[in-house]
């Protein structure tokens, strides 16, 4: 299938590499020229701007970093420049008005498209082996689900437009709340002199279980790797946590949804994001608890 892919960042420059290994003609654009780089030793084919990309594919994927910018690029270049027929997927995590604006102007135009934002990290963004949450009509689904598989572990069909937006800010904002829990307990455990890795023995098996402790453990040398044994490097970073949070506030306030606990999450993360930690992965609030 020929497939234009819009935005090479950390995220989408691994999963346009492996719908190129999946066998499909990529053709890709980013504005970095390293990116542009990377793209062509994965095996796509790159080009000057979004609308050349777009010309005679069957498909669009794209990976963009705000709401903004993803209305712009399909209303001002992937709308009316991609061929009828093709179906449009957006993978960025954007705000759910935005989402369900920009699809039901492709819907407007003839196009299907979904909204098909991402759970794994960089790490599943280059394994293959992302989550995506996918909002959009049957038959829109339908068509973005094989090229979705190509890139990821599982494809969950969420609900109508925005579906897939409003899933993933409701679960990073539960990760968020499970992590700063997390790393409470772990450090409380050890300075009451209990040994961190007979907590997580523990914990793990017990009713403390969560995805935080069990698979992301974020202290170093306790649990499974993590980012917390590469120096808070690479995963999830704070400044995309920050950013997720901020669109999960945005929504609670429109849907006039209580969220105190996602409220307190939010600020711990900006005040950890303000104190010089906006690149490092998310788990590196455990050190605020020193």
């Amino acid at each position: 299938m020929k497939i234009a892919f819009i935005g090479l960042g950390n995220m989408g420059g691994g999963m346009a590499a492996n719908l190129a290994k999946a066998g499909h003609d990529v053709r890709a654009f980013d504005l970095s020229d390293a990116a542009i780089s990377a793209a062509k030793e994965a095996g796509c084919t790159t080009f000057g701007s979004a609308r050349e990309a777009c010309e005679d594919v069957e498909a669009v994927v794209s990976m963009l970093p705000n709401g903004g910018i993803v209305k712009s690029v399909y209303e001002g270049e992937v709308i009316g420049t991609a061929p009828a027929g093709a179906v449009f997927l957006d993978c960025s995590t954007i705000d759910v008005a935005t989402a369900r604006e920009v699809i039901g102007a492709a819907e407007s135009a003839g196009y299907d498209m979904v909204d098909a934002p991402v759970s794994g990290g960089i790490a599943a963004a280059n394994g293959g082996t992302l989550t995506f949450m996918v909002g959009g009509r049957e038959e829109a689904f339908a068509k973005a689900e094989p090229i979705l598989q190509a890139m990821g572990k599982a494809v969950i069909h969420a609900g109508d437009a925005g579906a897939g937006q409003t899933a993933k800010i409701c679960n990073n904002m539960l990760l968020a709340i499970t992590m700063i829990g997390t790393a409470e307990a772990m450090k409380m455990a050890e300075k009451l002199g209990l040994d961190p890795q007979k907590f997580y023995e523990i914990s793990s098996q017990s009713s403390g279980y969560s995805w935080s402790l069990n698979a992301y453990t974020p202290l170093p040398g306790v649990g499974v790797e993590s980012p917390a044994d590469n120096g808070y490097k690479g995963g999830f970073a704070t400044g995309l946590m920050v950013k997720d949070l901020r669109l999960a506030m945005e929504a609670a306030d429109s849907a006039n949804a209580a969220v105190p606990l996602g409220a307190r999450a939010a600020s711990l993360y900006e005040d950890f994001m303000g104190a010089g930690n906006e690149g490092f992965d998310f788990s590196a609030i455990i050190k605020t608890y020193s």
